[in-house]
């Protein structure tokens, strides 16, 4: 792989990291610069460096500045200033991506590695250089991503939902629905989006040994974000846990059921994403009649933009 003297790995990895060792945060850099930098076109550079590492460079430049800020925020760096040396232009933003990889907020003590899920074994090494770990054992990609976009698709149709007023909320739009029996009617925009949040609130439940949540009889769209939000980095941590553990054909005896019953862990988190994922879609439809603009949906789309890339 040498090409004029040098690893063409390294070149490539060269050409994704350039700027990560300087203080100047707002960090920009698109896949046409870092492809300027390796000379080649956008997308010679990214099927290149794919096929090199199993990892879009856009998506391994992310997710080392972030392992990078969980290095320093264990250190003492303020969360603003890790944001900031992330290249993330609001804290908000920061604060997202980072509970969505480390299945914590960023303001929260630090627990185990800086290290994310790497397909390729490269990580963070401080000051700013890489280690390749040997045979890493990372979550199946597929399975990774249909929970993560479970988890910011259901957010994008909170946020849409905030929009409404209580009426529009609450109001009928499809009379008698009922998603799964034992859940009762889900006849509006509201009710649906309530028991997508209280799914996982439930589950989440059993598999930690905790009682069940409490739930409001009439929640608005911001307390249902707001409830979504403390759960998406425990579910998206407690799956991590599962596949790290190989835990996926254990079973849950749920003594929250009466009588108690007996789940295999892979049938719960697959139960979980597809009435997510049919809930999801009613809500799109739900959302149109009530006059609110809402994309598809597609995962397609959402991979793309998670990667950086364009149609």
């Amino acid at each position: 792989m040498a090409e004029h003297g040098r690893d063409r790995l390294r070149g490539l990895l060269d050409a994704v990291l350039a700027g990560t060792d300087s203080a100047a945060g707002e960090d920009r850099r698109r896949l046409d610069d870092m492809a300027s930098d390796a000379a080649s076109s956008p997308y010679h550079f990214s099927r290149l460096f794919s096929r090199a590492t199993g990892e879009p460079p856009v998506a391994m430049r992310r997710r080392v500045l972030l392992e990078r800020a969980a290095w320093q925020l264990a250190r003492g760096t303020s969360v603003t200033d890790a944001a900031w040396l992330a290249g993330y232009g609001s804290l908000e933003g920061f604060s997202r991506a980072f509970t969505r990889a480390f299945g914590r907020p960023p303001s929260s003590p630090a627990t185990g590695s800086h290290w994310l899920p790497a397909p390729n074994g490269i990580h963070f090494h401080p000051p700013m250089s890489l280690w390749v770990r040997a045979e890493e054992q990372v979550m199946d990609p597929l399975a990774e991503q249909m929970v993560a976009h479970d988890l910011d698709d259901t957010r994008v149709l909170l946020e849409v939902a905030k929009g409404l007023t209580v009426e529009e909320f609450q109001a009928v739009r499809e009379p008698d629905l009922t998603v799964l029996s034992w859940d009762g009617p889900e006849e509006s925009i509201g009710a649906v989006l309530d028991h997508q949040v209280a799914s996982k609130e439930v589950w989440l439940a059993a598999i930690e040994g905790l009682d069940l949540p409490v739930r409001d009889d009439a929640p608005d769209a911001a307390s249902l974000l707001e409830r979504h939000d403390a759960l998406a980095s425990r579910w998206l941590a407690t799956i991590r846990d599962i596949d790290r553990r190989g835990a996926w054909n254990d079973r849950l005896i749920d003594a929250l059921c009466d009588p108690p019953e007996s789940f295999v862990i892979s049938s719960v988190i697959a139960h979980v994403l597809t009435y997510a994922a049919h809930r999801r879609l009613l809500v799109r439809r739900m959302l149109t009649t009530a006059g609110c603009e809402v994309d598809q949906g597609d995962p397609i789309t959402w991979l793309r933009s998670q990667r950086g890339e364009t149609p």
